[in-house]
């Protein structure tokens, strides 16, 4: 029952992702000599990542798709059942090896795992190139002779594998990249890119403005933005580029323009058909250059990021570590000083976690730890700075207040710790200082340090007392 209602609740992206495959599979034939095989396929990368992101529930929405717009084209359903089976079984397989062996639907965030999908999109292409010509074939709509057949399934493997590298990336990373406020420098950097690699792809592929002979290289001259965008703005941004430079140079190459029009071949492929392979193996080892690139980089700042995090923050608790309380408290001594503000400093140690180790074990009074590092976290203002002093000790910076404040908010800390619904109860003792004009880190710290200690001894000595009564 909950897999028919799992498999219902599938059922309007299995429609959508019916249409957008049809449609794409229009656009694409638009751009072939032959029937049904054309060297633009954005359906293959389309498909791979629908199931990716959706699961495999959603294969229908892919044979719908194929089958209906290849029996647009030919008119003939036994042709078209089995180029739909083929198409459907390259995106089914081709997932499969993306979860098992590229990480899945995150494979655009290592550049192994990229290398891994143009690997893929090698060998699960050669499943729909095989079954649509050989349904081809079957209906009698192709020779069977090499002479025939040989192009139209190299110009479907082709188009397919390009498909895959290219698109795919595309809407696997909207999908799985976090979202990115731009600043406004990045927004204008981003402008610049995209308008320079129009501009450049213009004149390179559409002949703009410069009427380039087709024997001269200047393709490469697009690759140092895509280079651009891997470098400076990440693996997103890299895909729209290819995805621009894509368009533009299939549109040119199509009209007999740029470095792969090629109007007096012969031979193994028809002319446009020769062009636009060349076109797709120039657009697909590009893409897989930019894409290897931008993840490289994307890895190296995570990385940095993550070491950037370790070094101010403490690795059991979550919170800032004594670099980071003490880099908060200079800078919000400076700030005071020239706001004449005061704030508070509070110190506060946990109570008794040498017994809780003896008694409970060590995991308990790591649990213990953490236990007040969530109290503090939960009942801080977002401009307070929580930290982590040393050993059982923890410190607190509260801006924008003064004594009173800083009791109550010691006064719940205490509270709501004793009263966390866990065991052991725990208690914390706690002392504050506020800032004045002149203290420094090390006075401040020192004040809290010294109401600490009296706290605590005024705790023993209490206990001392009931001992003793």
């Amino acid at each position: 029952m909950e897999s028919l209602k799992r498999s219902l609740n599938r059922l309007p992206y299995i429609a959508i992702i019916a249409a957008i495959y049809f449609i794409a599979a229009r656009i694409g034939l638009n751009f072939t000599d032959y029937k049904n095989s054309t060297p633009v396929w954005p359906c293959s990368g389309i498909a791979l990542a629908a199931l990716l992101i959706f699961g495999y529930e959603v294969w229908p929405g892919i044979f719908l798709g194929a089958f209906f717009v290849n029996l647009n084209v030919s008119a003939d359903p036994i042709s078209s059942l089995g180029i739909a089976v083929g198409n459907s079984l390259e995106a089914v397989v081709g997932s499969y090896l993306m979860i098992r062996f590229a990480n899945g639907v995150d494979a655009m965030k290592r550049s192994q795992d990229v290398f891994k999908l143009a690997l893929i999109a090698v060998v699960c292409s050669a499943i729909a190139a095989t079954a649509g010509v050989r349904s081809l074939v079957g209906s009698g709509v192709l020779h069977p002779i090499p002479e025939v057949y040989d192009p139209v399934w190299f110009t479907w493997w082709l188009g397919d594998v390009i498909g895959i590298v290219v698109f795919a990336p595309l809407l696997l990373l909207w999908k799985t990249s976090p979202a990115v406020e731009w600043k406004l420098r990045t927004i204008l950097e981003f402008a610049g890119l995209a308008v320079g690699l129009v501009a450049v792809s213009l004149i390179v592929f559409g002949g703009l403005f410069i009427p380039i002979p087709s024997n001269y290289p200047l393709e490469y001259l697009c690759v140092p933005f895509l280079i651009w965008a891997a470098l400076r703005l990440g693996p997103r941004e890299a895909s729209i580029s290819i995805a621009i430079l894509s368009a533009v140079a299939i549109w040119g190459t199509w009209n007999h323009q740029g470095p792969f029009a090629n109007e007096h071949a012969t031979g193994f492929l028809k002319v446009k058909n020769e062009s636009m392979l060349q076109l797709q193996t120039f657009l697909g080892v590009g893409s897989l250059m930019a894409l290897v690139f931008a993840a490289e980089v994307a890895e190296r700042r995570r990385s940095e990021l993550e070491a950037r995090l370790l070094s101010v923050s403490d690795r059991l608790t979550g919170l800032g570590n004594y670099r980071k309380l003490i880099d908060a408290l200079e800078t919000e001594i400076v700030r005071s000083e020239r706001m004449k503000r005061p704030f508070v400093f509070v110190l506060m140690d946990l109570d008794g976690l040498k017994q809780i180790n003896d008694i409970h074990g060590h995991p308990e009074g790591n649990r213990a730890l953490c236990r007040v590092s969530n109290v503090l976290q939960l009942n801080c203002r977002s401009i307070d700075t929580p930290a982590r002093f040393g050993g059982d000790e923890f410190a607190l910076i509260l801006p924008e207040s003064g004594i009173e404040f800083g009791h109550r908010i010691a006064e719940r800390i205490q509270d709501r710790l004793a009263n966390d619904g866990e065991f052991p109860v725990l208690s914390v003792s706690i002392g504050l200082s506020v800032w004045r004009e002149g203290a420094t880190a090390d006075s401040l710290i020192g004040e809290a340090d010294q109401a600490l200690y009296e706290m605590k001894h005024k705790f023993r000595k209490g206990i001392a007392v009931l001992k003793n009564a």
